[in-house]
């Protein structure tokens, strides 16, 4: 092939005629002028696919767990659901009570 520092070349976006050592050539496969050029966007990768972990050959899981799930934290909506096998039936009680205060400032 020849030298060609002087040759010309067309830009295939715009048509416009750049110095051919000064063109850059896209992701596209494109040949523009380097006003021209953009790079490739990072979202049109595909993300990254990780394999799922491994599973346990002879687990041992975790023994004694009725005593944890026996214990039950009242949110908002108060108790849960009751899921056989999983959590006991909810047994929350209420408890409230009604007064008065009173504030003397001096």
């Amino acid at each position: 092939y020849a030298a060609g520092k002087n040759a010309w070349g067309i830009s295939d976006r715009s048509g416009r005629r750049y110095r051919l050592r000064d063109m850059k050539v896209e992701w596209t496969g494109a040949k523009v002028g380097p006003d021209e050029f953009e790079t490739k966007q990072p979202q049109l990768n595909p993300p990254q696919a990780f394999p799922d972990p491994q599973a346990l050959m002879n687990p041992r899981p975790e023994t004694g767990l009725e005593e944890q799930r026996a214990l039950q934290w009242g949110w908002n909506p108060v108790g849960f659901a009751y899921i056989p096998g999983i959590s006991p039936p909810d047994n929350l009680v209420a408890q409230g009570s009604v007064g008065t205060v009173t504030v003397v400032t001096t």
